[in-house]
């Protein structure tokens, strides 16, 4: 007859089974690949003593192809709940050491699990992926697992953030979970993300490339932008990731976490920043950087359509979104890449109830074919649909240039800016003053006995009549022209004015934004 002390005795080898996942030799492979185990990553991820797991006796019922004489501790998948900076958060971490961390019926519905609860809770949700895919011997199973997550992960987009940091392989299906969540994560030279490995591509095309080439890190970060953030180790990666969640409110329903600034140094005047001549690149991100709590800019997709910065800081403890012209690279200017890259940002702030601040010095659209084959108008439709819709408090500071469409599409009152400021020396208008002269006095240059003489002055008096901030503000569109040493200290004003902003949109489903 056993006694209770029998049972904690085996309840207590059953956990250590269960903790050790697929044994000593498959941890020890892990690591030689410069990979943590599922387990290392989650004690990284959360504050000490905090993880609490779920259904870890759960086991595959899998009978065919041998899976009836293998193990599989846990099902090859960790879950449960903890803490990042003393806020709960829901989380799932994929074991590659059972396995190889494929997804089977019972692993997935750990993770289904897993998030109906941080949804019922309203908490973030982060998914540590390192897997082999979909697990064939289960056949559609399998599938139907997957479809169990991707659906969770859309109808909890905009209730939750939701976050994926991809730590080894994420192939086949198993890559339209990160795509469909808020942010993702990669490590260099040990996660890759594609949809066909590179064997099946050389089969399928005749097409040569390695897996890192082909999905690595750096790829997703600054080609395809299907990442947002990348780090050299998981280590640095994880700690990224708690920095993140820092920002973040946990839901829908909650403002982000205020923190207090400590001090408030001196700065040096910011209109030494911006060049005077409009077409004289410069670094927004310094502009951002005077404007913003000191060290409290997080970028986001930096390698990504550069054109744009964009990425998440404080002012004066308050969270705030950032979409900034990055007259850098492209002049500014806005494409395909770009606008997505923009438009995706302002719908999540937008969710997650952080004001938006657009920091804008744009030429336009960026022109040429492969642009407007590409899509551009319907890419470009993007951002007038984001700002549109979004209901959050929305500022518009214009540095220096705001021409044509893209003046507009940034956040102008047209579309529902809450304020608008404006530099002294910016120029608002249909185009450049170059550009407008030359259309518009065209015959006057062409008959005068000193063209260039004449067109340099024409270009002057069209900048002086149309081309400048004050025109605007006498229509409405600028709420005011400011001194640029006094944007901080507006955009205090205009974030503490608007903190109970509401605004409501007609009773809809949901609108059908241009994708």
């Amino acid at each position: 007859m056993t006694d209770i002390y029998s049972c904690i005795s085996d309840l207590y080898d059953r956990r250590r089974e269960i903790e050790l996942g697929g044994g000593d030799k498959r941890i020890d492979k892990q690591h030689q690949k410069g990979k943590l185990t599922a387990r290392e990553r989650i004690d990284l991820l959360v504050d000490p003593g905090t993880f609490v797991e779920l259904n870890p006796f759960i086991e595959h019922r899998c009978t065919d192809f041998g899976l009836d004489e293998m193990k599989g501790p846990g099902d090859g998948v960790v879950t449960g709940y903890g803490k990042v900076n003393g806020r709960p958060i829901y989380l799932f971490s994929q074991d590659f050491t059972v396995f190889g961390g494929a997804l089977g019926e019972m692993h997935a519905k750990k993770i289904a699990n897993v998030m109906d609860l941080a949804a019922k809770n309203g908490a973030p949700f982060v998914g540590l992926n390192d897997s082999g895919g979909a697990r064939i011997q289960e056949g559609v199973v399998s599938l139907d697992g997957y479809g169990h997550i991707f659906y969770r992960n859309s109808i909890y987009s905009g209730v939750i953030p939701q976050i994926s940091v991809i730590m080894g392989p994420c192939a086949g299906g198993a890559v339209y979970s990160p795509a469909i969540t808020d942010f993702v994560f990669m490590v260099d030279k040990t996660s890759q993300m594609f949809i066909t490995g590179p064997k099946v591509i050389e089969t399928v095309t005749g097409e040569k490339i390695s897996s890192e080439d082909l999905g690595g890190s750096k790829v997703h970060n600054s080609v395809s932008g299907n990442a947002h953030f990348r780090g050299s180790s998981e280590e640095e990666v994880l700690e990224h990731v708690r920095l993140l969640l820092s920002y973040l409110p946990q839901n829908n329903e909650e403002l982000p976490p205020i923190i207090a600034e400590e001090g408030e140094d001196d700065r040096p005047d910011i209109a030494d920043v911006v060049p005077f001549d409009a077409v004289r690149p410069y670094d927004v991100r310094k502009v951002v950087q005077q404007v913003v709590d000191e060290g409290s800019f997080l970028e986001i997709q930096k390698e990504f359509a550069k054109n744009v910065v964009i990425g998440l800081a404080r002012i004066k403890g308050e969270v705030v979104g950032l979409v900034c012209n990055q007259p850098k690279f492209m002049a500014g200017g806005l494409d395909i890449d770009s606008s997505d890259k923009a438009s995706r940002f302002i719908r999540f702030c937008d969710s997650f109830n952080i004001p938006i601040i657009t920091f804008e010095d744009v030429t336009g659209f960026f022109p040429g074919i492969k642009q407007e084959h590409g899509g551009i108008i319907r890419h470009g439709a993007k951002i007038l649909y984001a700002y549109s819709e979004a209901t959050v408090p929305k500022i518009t500071v214009i540095l220096r240039k705001a021409y044509g469409g893209a003046y507009v599409a940034l956040n102008s009152k047209s579309i529902g800016a809450d304020l608008v400021y404006s530099w002294p020396n910016a120029e608002i208008a249909v185009m450049g003053p170059q550009g407008a002269a030359n259309i518009i006095f065209a015959k006057e240059i062409a008959k005068s006995e000193n063209p260039e003489e004449t067109r340099a002055q024409k270009i002057e008096e069209y900048r002086e009549k149309f081309a400048n901030p004050y025109v605007a503000a006498a229509r409405g569109m600028v709420d005011d022209v400011i001194e640029p040493r006094d944007t901080r200290i507006k955009l205090i004003q205009a974030l503490e004015m608007m903190r109970k902003k509401k605004e409501e949109r007609p009773k809809k489903k949901h609108g059908n934004i241009p994708l």
